[in-house]
């Protein structure tokens, strides 16, 4: 079972989400966001594999772990 953190990522932080039921990561890209973050998903080498249709997407705060 995936279980986010409550750190706050940054522009340039690796995080960590989980969508039906697919773990994911990406990089943090700047935004003008509050509550959540632009996460790009190209740094994940299965992104083609997964069949998610975009190469980036928001995530809130409170569902994401920060990895680096």
């Amino acid at each position: 079972m995936f279980t986010p953190d409550t750190k706050v990522a940054s522009p340039g932080n690796i995080i960590e989400f989980e969508r039906n039921e697919t773990m994911f990561k990406g990089k943090v890209i700047p935004s003008q966001c509050q509550r959540s973050v632009i996460v790009d998903l190209t740094i994940m080498d299965n992104l083609d594999e997964i069949d998610f249709e975009y190469d980036r997407t928001v995530v809130a705060h409170e569902n994401y772990r920060v990895l680096s």
